[in-house]
């Protein structure tokens, strides 16, 4: 069985690696902000529940993820509707909105490393967290997307080593 991986492990032009993942959304560019802003709707797909001060500067509180203990982060750079990018547990996050239509927006995902040794861990963890994503822009409800020891990122894992992403870093829960 093959498992079609939708990350891109690459380098950034300061020397930085990164995860990077891309989705098209038949939504307007405001409803996708929402999915990224939003606390009730990032705690739907993204790891942990994040409220977010959107401000340059603005603190991040993460919370919920029963793998990692709560945390804050910092707001790197927001401009509604757009772009916002913030610290996360040594990361940064970057998510980049481009309206594509009337009613179609492209979102991308980059995920600065803070090593290199977890591109395949947090792509994996990024494929679980978007397919949760995924089903909520399509109107399903879905359950929070946490990995645990039975979830599906285990093959997306072996899958991301197999093509060569680095790996190694430990996994929240699990090491």
């Amino acid at each position: 069985m093959t498992t079609d991986l939708t990350g891109t492990y690459l380098t950034l032009e300061d020397g930085r690696p990164a995860v990077r993942f891309s989705r098209l959304y038949d939504h307007p560019l405001d409803r996708v902000w929402q999915f990224v802003t939003d606390p009730d709707e990032l705690e739907r797909w993204f790891p942990s529940r994040a409220e977010i001060e959107l401000r340059h500067g603005g603190t991040v509180t993460f919370s919920g993820d029963p793998h990692m203990e709560d945390s804050t982060g910092r707001v790197l750079a927001v401009d509604p509707p757009r772009h916002l990018s913030f610290e996360w547990a040594g990361d940064e996050l970057h998510f980049d909105l481009e309206q594509t239509g009337e009613r179609s927006t492209r979102f991308t995902l980059t995920n600065v490393l803070d090593t290199h040794e977890s591109a395949a861990r947090n792509g994996a963890g990024w494929e679980v967290c978007l397919a949760a994503l995924d089903a909520r822009a399509r109107g399903e409800e879905t359950a929070a997307p946490h990995a645990g020891a039975d979830a599906p990122w285990k093959e997306l894992y072996a899958a991301y080593v197999a093509a060569g992403v680095p790996s190694g870093a430990p996994v929240p829960g699990l090491d």
